[in-house]
Order: structure tokens, then C-alpha cells, then sequence
């Protein structure tokens, strides 16, 4: 049976040597950081990024909530060879070699049909570890209110947050429409830079001494009207969970946890740390195995449904409308939300009529979605600047989807 082949030939390993990885702490044996330094430090990327439910007071006082696996994980059959995947940037050919060999990456899977075509480890991480999530759980916070709105826990995307979440009466965020805050719409004044001096540091220490929704005071002031412009700020998201909270009596772990985690055939647990308070930080601090990302990304193909049992496990029409370009104004579009992507409900869009998604986190995690294809990729990684547009990452990890996109007949 091609399923039962030894477990080596089913993890084809990287002979050369991964991208940094003295700097990256392989002589320390890939050390985990501190609260202050798992996020901006080097030397300690790699073991906070597939560890962070493990670092001690993450979040002041808060603690990692976790969701528990499903009883029968959905099975992620295996492809017998790896495809002989190739594309060109610059005038160059590569391969998946080739970039392993030039990006930091720390796991690397690609499903099509259901099936594994390709599962890649450096940096000795491998289907054991729990890789954060950073931004991709801001996608996951939309799910959780996809699936509160076709409950009736939520009446409409119309409503405001302070409905459903009283402590953001009187707040900006408060007075914002759910619809806004998906669409990081709420016009805050709002910089977002990853540098410790950015409004984004100010929410979060204020966060970190209080709570989450304690910090929405902190965002005053208007830069736009609500609804007219995409500017990304990552607050938005922790207050779409204050309102789910509130909406469904439940952390948005308990929630999630048999509507969507088991409800995917997930076959580890997941944690997501929270605040004091017990509020996710859900902008990210979500981790979970690449192989549970996947079955994700799988179930997003799928356009909600499961390929093994056909359930229907998240709502569709949600679903379609948070992730096609086409059903949001042009403010949000493909080159008008940024140069290149287009933004839904905290899902990004690719440009193209094809409808195509990706979920984003900052150094480099990524999944990318082709629901006509049946064609997942998903990559977690610790590269060197936050931003993968900073560096070759951004393009080349572009490069190589698009080459798989091409190498399954898809079109641009």
C-alpha cells in the first residue's frame, strides 16, 4: 500500500545546510526566548516560533488556552513521489531545493486533491512541533464569526462591537461595525511597524499590564471614515474577539474548539494564548502542526466542506464572500487595499479573476489557498525582518506558488 511506506521515505529530509542557522541558534540547540525577547531576537526564532505556548508569562498574566484534537483525524493520504516542481524568477529556474536552500524556513507542505505532494523540515523542526501562527490567526478569528453569524449569535455584520462587548462602550473600536473591523476598515489612526515604537506596541503594553480590551482606550482618533479604507492594524482583531465572547458566553477556544478544530479532523491540539482577562490575543499567538494547518487550508479548498466526510463544516456563503475580491468594494481590492493583495475578512486576496486566499503572519507564515485547484501550500518560517516584502522571502515564496498554481494547469 503507498500509504504504509517507511517513515523516512515519507519526510524527505534537506541535505544541505538550512539559511542561517548558526545565527538562528543551532549551537545553543535552538533555544526558546523570554517574553521580551521570543519575538525580535535572532538567536531564539526558531525555538520561541515552534514553542510558544512554552514561554513563560507570554502575556503578563494571561495563560495559552488549548483546543483538543478531533477522536478521528481527518487522514492525509500521501502522494508516492514528490512532484518535480519548477519555476522562474529573475530569468532563473528553480526548485524546492533551491529554496529551502535560500529562505528560512522552518516546515513547508503542499496538498493537492486531499493528498500530500510535499512535506519539507529544517532547522530539525518536524511534525511534532506547534509553529506559531502570527498573523494567520486573525483569518481563523473570521471563521469563528462566520460561523457565529449562521448560529444567530450574531444578528449582522452591521452590528457594532460594544452590542456584544460592553467594555468598548465609549471606545472607537466600541462604536465600529463588525463589518469594518473585518475589513481592517475602522479608520483608526493605526501604524503597525513591528519596532517597539508603533501604536501597535502602545495597545500592547497596555494590554500586557491590563487586558485587551482595557487597551482599546489607548485608539482615539479617526484617520479616515469607518468603511472607506484598509489600513491594517492588528487591534481590530482583538476586538472581533471581544465581541464573539461576548456573543457566544464562550473564549474564543471553547468555541472553536468542536465547530472548527475538531470539526476539521485536526489530529493535535492547539493553544492560543490569552490575556488575564481570558480574551485570545487573537491577532496571532495561535500554534498549531503543519499538518493540522494544512488539513485547515484542505477544509478552506473545499470551500468549508471536508473532502473525507463531506461535512460541512464552515459556512459557505461566508466563506465565499470573505475571500473573493469581487464582493467587496473597491477600497479593498487587489492594488487598491496595497499594491498587490487585496484584503476580505481578514483574509488576503490574490490579484486575478481566479479566486485565490492567503493567511499571513509576519516572518514569513503563510498559507495559500486555490479552492478551483484543490491546491493548499502552507509554510511557517523565521525570516529575518517581519515583513517578508523586506526581503527575498515575499517574492520568492510568490514565485513558487504561483509556479505550482502554473504546474497544475492553473492560469494568472
Amino acid at each position: 500500500m503507498k500509504y504504509l511506506l517507511p517513515t523516512l521515505l515519507l519526510l524527505p529530509l534537506c541535505a544541505q545546510a538550512a539559511p542561517d542557522e548558526e545565527r538562528l541558534g543551532r549551537e545553543q540547540g535552538y533555544p526558546v526566548g523570554s517574553a521580551q525577547t521570543w519575538f525580535t531576537q535572532e538567536s531564539v526564532r526558531i525555538g520561541s516560533f515552534s514553542h510558544q505556548a512554552e514561554i513563560p508569562r507570554l502575556f503578563g498574566d494571561g495563560r495559552p488556552h488549548e483546543l483538543a484534537p478531533a477522536a478521528e483525524p481527518m487522514p492525509l493520504p500521501r502522494a508516492q513521489r514528490e512532484p518535480d516542481y519548477r519555476w522562474q524568477l529573475d530569468g532563473q529556474r528553480y526548485g524546492v531545493d533551491d529554496y529551502l536552500a535560500r529562505q528560512r524556513v522552518m516546515g513547508l507542505i503542499v496538498l493537492k486533491d486531499g493528498e500530500i505532494q510535499l512535506e519539507r523540515y529544517q532547522y530539525e523542526r518536524g511534525p511534532e512541533h506547534r509553529f506559531v501562527s502570527n498573523s494567520m490567526a486573525k483569518s481563523i478569528v473570521a471563521l469563528a464569526v462566520g460561523l457565529a453569524l449562521q448560529e444567530g449569535r450574531l444578528r449582522s455584520l452591521d452590528e457594532r462591537a460594544d452590542a456584544h462587548a460592553p467594555r468598548l462602550a465609549g471606545t472607537l473600536y466600541g462604536e465600529t461595525r463588525l463589518r469594518d473591523l473585518l475589513r481592517m476598515a475602522s479608520g483608526a489612526r493605526f501604524e503597525e511597524r513591528y519596532d517597539g515604537q508603533d501604536d501597535l506596541a502602545r495597545f500592547g503594553a497596555v494590554a500586557m499590564r491590563e487586558d485587551l480590551e482595557a487597551a482599546a482606550r489607548v485608539i482615539t482618533e479617526r484617520a479616515a471614515p469607518a468603511g472607506t479604507r484598509f489600513n491594517y492594524a492588528s487591534a481590530e482583531t482583538s476586538m472581533l474577539a471581544a465581541a464573539l465572547r461576548g456573543a457566544t458566553g464562550q473564549s474564543l477556544s471553547d468555541y472553536l474548539q468542536p465547530r472548527l478544530w475538531q470539526a476539521i479532523g485536526a489530529e493535535r491540539s492547539a493553544f492560543w494564548w490569552a490575556d488575564r482577562r481570558g480574551l485570545e490575543a487573537a491577532g496571532g499567538n495561535f500554534n498549531a502542526t503543519l499538518r493540522d494547518y494544512a488539513r485547515l487550508g484542505l477544509v478552506l479548498a473545499n470551500d468549508g466542506r471536508r473532502p473525507d466526510t463531506g461535512a460541512q463544516v464552515l459556512p459557505r456563503e461566508f466563506l465565499l464572500e470573505a475571500t473573493d475580491w469581487h464582493r467587496h468594494p473597491p477600497a479593498f481590492r487587489p492594488g487598491r487595499a496595497t499594491p498587490y493583495f487585496g484584503y476580505g475578512y481578514q483574509f488576503w486576496i490574490f490579484p486575478g479573476e481566479a479566486r485565490r486566499f492567503a493567511l499571513l503572519g509576519v516572518y514569513g507564515q503563510m498559507m495559500f489557498v486555490d479552492p478551483e485547484l484543490r491546491l493548499v501550500m502552507v509554510q511557517t518560517a523565521a525570516n529575518a525582518s517581519a515583513r517578508a516584502g523586506q526581503t527575498s522571502l515575499g517574492r520568492e515564496a510568490d514565485a513558487l506558488w504561483r509556479g505550482l498554481v502554473r504546474h497544475y494547469g492553473g492560469r494568472w
